[in-house]
């Protein structure tokens, strides 16, 4: 698993808009439907789904790592797919440390790729604990240098 078999750089959102949770996980989103990766038709489904996860506990990761991964499976979502985005100012998402969260990794599947979407959580999971990662993530000043970022860390397995 990489972060290239889930992400590209058309869907790299380096300065979310968003200020609450509601608002980040709907902007993490577009790309999705705007893009024709998910049909329209199911945005509403989608949203739903990806509130319902964030109710039962927040996807925020805390321990200091200013990092959250929402995620949720529908069946209208074929394989599996990412989308990054960065708050500078930072979104509270309810992390269990408190802190704001400035790194988001938003994951869709569909039920048939659930190993590959537990994979690709392992992997965000183990590459976003490097500090050094973190932070040249949050200087990026463009999607192509995160997505090129992304794609060096993936290069680094």
């Amino acid at each position: 698993m990489q972060f290239r078999d889930f992400i590209a750089e058309d869907r790299i959102i380096p300065n979310l808009s968003a200020s609450t949770k509601a608002e980040a996980l709907s902007e993490l989103a577009d790309p999705l439907f705007t893009q024709k990766i998910i049909s329209n038709d199911l945005r509403e489904g989608v949203l739903a789904a990806l509130f319902h996860r964030e109710e039962l506990g927040t996807t925020a990761v805390g321990q200091g790592l200013g990092l959250a991964i929402p995620h949720t499976k529908h069946p209208g979502v074929r394989g599996l797919v990412g989308v990054f985005g960065r708050s500078v100012e930072g979104i509270d998402f309810a992390s269990p440390d408190g802190q704001p969260v400035h790194l988001f990794i938003m994951l869709l599947s569909n039920r048939e790729c659930a190993d590959r979407h537990l994979e690709a959580l392992v992997y965000i999971s183990r590459k976003f604990r490097s500090k050094d990662f973190r932070n040249l993530l949050l200087k990026a000043a463009t999607a192509a240098q995160i997505m090129d970022f992304l794609e060096d860390s993936d290069n680094e397995d």
